[in-house]
C-alpha cells in the first residue's frame, strides 16, 4: 500500500495538539534511524479550525490539510490514519478509517467505554482478515527500559512475581484556578486522571508481567469540582466531571497482588511514571524520570554487597537503543514515539498483527471501566471481564 512504487507510505494525521507534534516529529523522524519497509510521508493533518490547521502543518511538516476527518480518510494518498484527538472521536474516526482499508494507530486510551472499544476492537479484527493493522499508542512499551523489564521477567531473572506497584504522578492540576481543559470533562475525556494516565500503568504493568489483571477494588476523588474558563471575560466557571484522583489495587490471574495510583495533583512531580516488581528471587524498579535506568536488585546477592544496582538502558543489545547513540548518550520522551512507529510500520511491512492490539486496548479498557464500577459502588471487589 505505497504511493505509486515510490518506497513511501502516506499518514493521515487527525490532531495536531501535544500528541499531534509528539506524533508528527516520530513519522518526520523514523526512517532516518530505523530500517522500515516503506518510509512515512507526512501527506495530510487534519484540524477542525481552518487557521491553526493550516499553520499546524506547516511547522510540523505536513504537505497538505484537511477540516474534515472524512475527507482526510478518502484521500488515495493517505494509507495510515493516525488518531491524535480526544477519546469521544476515537471510534468514529478509526471505523471509519478500518472500513476505508486503512491501516490505524489510535492514541490511548483506546475509546471512553467500554462499548466504544468493543467496538472498535470488533472493526479491527474484520479489517485485520483483509490485511489491515491496527495498533494502540501505549507508548511506554517502547521504553527500553520497560522493554529490558520484560525480557528479565520473561527469562525467570524474579523468579514468581509477588507484588507489583504502579504509579503515575503529575501536578499540573495542583492550582485550583488552573483553567479548564478537555481532559476535565467526560464526555470527551470518558475519565480523568484513571484513563488519561491510569491507562499507562496498567497497561504498562501487564506488559512487564506479560499477564492480565483478574480483578480491583478502587477509590476515586475530585479535589477540584469547577475550574476557570480560559480567556472568559466574565470569569465564569466550569463544571469537571472526572475523577482527580484513583486509586486500587488489584490482583492477577497469577496471584500477584499489585496497588496502582494515577494523580495530577502531586505537587513536584512532573511526570513521574514508576513501577516497582518484586519477585521470589529478586526485584526490580522504574522511574520514567530517569527513564535511560532500571534498578535491579539480585536476591541472591551475598549479604555485604546486596543492594539495588543501576543499570544504564543505553547499549546496542538493548532493545531500540542501539539505532540512536553510543553507549551512556540518552535518548528522552519523543524516542518512545519513534519506536512506536517503527513497530507499526514493520508489522505492516510484514503483513502481522501488532501489539497492542485494539483488542489489548480493549483490555485495558475494562480494567478502566472495572475501576469506575468498583469505585461508584463503596469500592467493591469487581472482576475484569
Amino acid at each position: 500500500m505505497s504511493n505509486a512504487g515510490d518506497g513511501t507510505i502516506g499518514v493521515g494525521m487527525v490532531g495536531h495538539a501535544f500528541m499531534g507534534r509528539v506524533h508528527s516529529h516520530a513519522w518526520r523522524t523514523v526512517h532516518h534511524f530505523f530500517d522500515v519497509p516503506q518510509a512515512p510521508r507526512l501527506a495530510v493533518l487534519g484540524g477542525r479550525d481552518l487557521e491553526r490547521t493550516k499553520a499546524a502543518a506547516a511547522k510540523l511538516g505536513w504537505e497538505d490539510f484537511e477540516t474534515d476527518w472524512r475527507a482526510l480518510i478518502a484521500r488515495d494518498d493517505v494509507q495510515i490514519v493516525d488518531i491524535c484527538t480526544p477519546g469521544d472521536s476515537h471510534k468514529d474516526i478509526a471505523i471509519a478509517a478500518l472500513e476505508a482499508g486503512k491501516h490505524v494507530l489510535c492514541e490511548k486510551p483506546l475509546a471512553n467505554t467500554v462499548e466504544e472499544a468493543r467496538e472498535m476492537a470488533e472493526a479491527a479484527a474484520a479489517a485485520s482478515a483483509r490485511g489491515q493493522r491496527s495498533m494502540v499508542a501505549f507508548n511506554y512499551r517502547r521504553v527500553p527500559a520497560l522493554a529490558v523489564a520484560r525480557r528479565m521477567i520473561a527469562d525467570g531473572k524474579l523468579g514468581k512475581i509477588r507484588h507489583v506497584r504502579a504509579q503515575y504522578l503529575q501536578d499540573w492540576l495542583s492550582d485550583p484556578d488552573a483553567p479548564m481543559a478537555w481532559r476535565l470533562r467526560k464526555q470527551e475525556a470518558g475519565s480523568g486522571a484513571l484513563g488519561d494516565i491510569g491507562a499507562h500503568i496498567i497497561d504498562a504493568s501487564q506488559f512487564v508481567l506479560g499477564e492480565h489483571l483478574a480483578g480491583v477494588s478502587a477509590l476515586t476523588e475530585t479535589f477540584v469540582h469547577k475550574r476557570p474558563i480560559a480567556g472568559d471575560p466574565d470569569g465564569r466557571l466550569d463544571d469537571v466531571t472526572v475523577d482527580d484522583t484513583a486509586l486500587f489495587i488489584g490482583k492477577f490471574a497469577s496471584g500477584t497482588m499489585a496497588s496502582y495510583e494515577a494523580t495530577r495533583f502531586a505537587l513536584g512531580r512532573k511526570n513521574s511514571m514508576r513501577l516497582e516488581v518484586n519477585g521470589e528471587k529478586g526485584s526490580l524498579a522504574f522511574d520514567f524520570e530517569s527513564m535511560n535506568e532500571l534498578s535491579y536488585y539480585d536476591g541472591g546477592s551475598p549479604d555485604e554487597t546486596a543492594g539495588f544496582r543501576r543499570i544504564l538502558i543505553t547499549e546496542a543489545s538493548h532493545p531500540y537503543a542501539g539505532a540512536w547513540w553510543p553507549p551512556g548518550h540518552i535518548i528522552g520522551y519523543e524516542h518512545t514515539f519513534t519506536h512506536e512507529v517503527f513497530d507499526f510500520l514493520t508489522h505492516i511491512g510484514d503483513g502481522t498483527d501488532p501489539a497492542p492490539s485494539f483488542a489489548d486496548g480493549l483490555q485495558v479498557q475494562q480494567v478502566l471501566g472495572a475501576v469506575e464500577a468498583s469505585a461508584g459502588n463503596e469500592s467493591r471487589w469487581t472482576a475484569v471481564p
